[in-house]
């Protein structure tokens, strides 16, 4: 009996050895999943930790965005430090002797449609200062996971950051990759840097110092086609296309299949209904829906209208409907926008997504099919609304899990969204980064505590 006891307490200790992580710019926890994930594998049997690719505890999150800290507690149960990260010196940061860094910062200053001032924004200093801390550290990270927009690969701001981990013996891969490669029908390619500190080195080291545009190194059986980095063009569409699933399965609404006059409903990761013969679904028109959606159940009645002047709406699906006055204005600008439930591709959502109708992410179409003339006055006939939050929440792959407490508005909520991430293309980047990383000796102490 006791030799018996003696080994759960052995294995109870390998699972507590666990990689600590600090995640930078952490946002609304896009990154923060593999937590999420071994809290839940811990309350479903505990040794099945010892089974997953990563065992990993965030042990300290940063951000300035207070909503966005509202959001991450509200989910992960912990609140990030909101502090000015630039004051944080070699030796505080030494403090938390983490073994990775995950780190998504400001994108304003490298995007297309900004002013590119690149490392002379002020939204690029934070960033600098910590990858000038690097060299001065006792103990610097072992991992270092970067994401940002396609555009910062050519910046300043990349070359001083990749002179800085050379000099410190860090080795480097470097992606460009699109959710549309992992079979998820969005549009959003983002730059993404692996770093490893030697003696730790990547599973193909071929891969070293390239920037690629296929996941083909780190899983051979995705799509191998590649993305140009352009929100408007992933390379080869037709291919990228037919191997995603249709929008109809990201969707919360009620859909009416064919003539059978029944509703069901889609969620993420349901399987697809067979459409009828013509191809053709039709959503239950929001305007007549006498049901609160479910992605407005959690939110303050005051909160849903706040940022529209009142509560002017039937119902509260209608806040979702593009106003007919919008169509007639913008609708020769919206056509490339607008998709259709069996549609396998959407455009990027931004975060002035439901602020503006035109050029921030996708228009749902509500009748129709995808056949159906983009041409006004035709489009107002298409029943036209935006994605809610939970379905924008479903293209980026966060669980479902995952929501947003009640006090935040929808403005909000959308913001929040368009600056996060996709975790379908983050969660196998983090695993081949953590993955050869194993035969390293963890550091066992009281502090290695997942």
């Amino acid at each position: 009996m006791e030799m018996q006891t003696e080994t759960e307490m052995e294995v109870e200790e390998k699972i507590c050895r666990c990689w600590r992580i600090l995640e930078f710019y952490s946002g609304i926890g896009g990154m923060c999943n593999i937590r999420q994930l071994t809290n839940r594998l811990r309350r479903l049997q505990r040794y099945s930790l010892l089974r997953a690719g990563i065992r990993g505890r965030v042990v300290e999150a940063f951000d300035i965005n207070n909503i966005a800290n509202d959001v991450y507690e509200h989910n992960f149960g912990h609140r990030p430090f909101q502090g000015n990260i630039q004051i944080l010196t070699p030796l505080d940061l030494d403090k938390y002797e983490a073994h990775a860094w995950l780190l998504s910062p400001p994108c304003q200053p490298y995007t297309r449609q900004g002013l590119q001032k690149d490392s002379a924004d002020a939204r690029a200093l934070s960033f600098i200062k910590i990858l000038e801390n690097m060299p001065h550290m006792m103990q610097p990270p072992l991992m270092l996971f970067v994401e940002n927009v396609v555009g910062f690969e050519t910046s300043n701001t990349h070359k001083h950051m990749m002179e800085v981990l050379a000099g410190i013996g860090f080795v480097t891969q470097e992606y460009i990759l699109s959710p549309l490669q992992f079979g998820i029908p969005y549009s959003r390619p983002r730059y993404f840097c692996l770093a490893k500190r030697k003696p730790l080195s990547f599973r193909n080291p071929s891969c070293n110092n390239l920037i690629l545009r296929t996941p083909s190194p780190f899983m051979p059986s995705k799509n191998n086609q590649s993305t140009d980095g352009s929100d408007g063009n992933d390379g080869n569409q037709e291919e990228f296309n037919s191997s995603c699933e249709p929008i109809i399965n990201f969707l919360e609404t009620h859909f009416l299949t064919g003539n059978q006059q029944e509703y069901t409903t889609f969620g993420f990761g349901t399987e697809v209904v067979s459409s009828p013969g013509d191809g053709k679904y039709m959503i239950d028109k929001i305007s007549t829906s006498t049901s609160t959606p479910k992605h407005l159940a959690d939110i303050d009645n005051d909160k849903i209208f706040e940022d529209d002047g009142g509560g002017t709406y039937k119902n509260a699906w209608d806040i979702y409907s593009v106003a007919p006055s919008l169509i007639e204005r913008w609708g020769n600008a919206m056509d490339k926008d607008i998709v259709f439930p069996e549609s396998r591709r959407c455009c990027c959502f931004t975060k002035s997504y439901y602020r503006y109708v035109k050029g921030t992410g996708s228009l749902l179409a509500t009748s129709g099919d995808i056949n159906s003339r983009l041409e006004a006055p035709s489009l107002i006939e298409l029943g036209l609304r935006f994605f809610t939050p939970r379905e924008v929440a479903n293209l980026h792959s966060f669980p479902a899990e995952f929501h947003f407490p009640s006090h935040t508005s929808l403005r909000q909520r959308y913001a929040l969204l368009g600056n996060s991430m996709s975790v379908a293309v983050v969660a196998p980047l983090l695993q081949y980064l953590f993955s050869e990383s194993t035969t390293l000796k963890i550091p066992t102490s009281s502090k290695d505590i997942c």
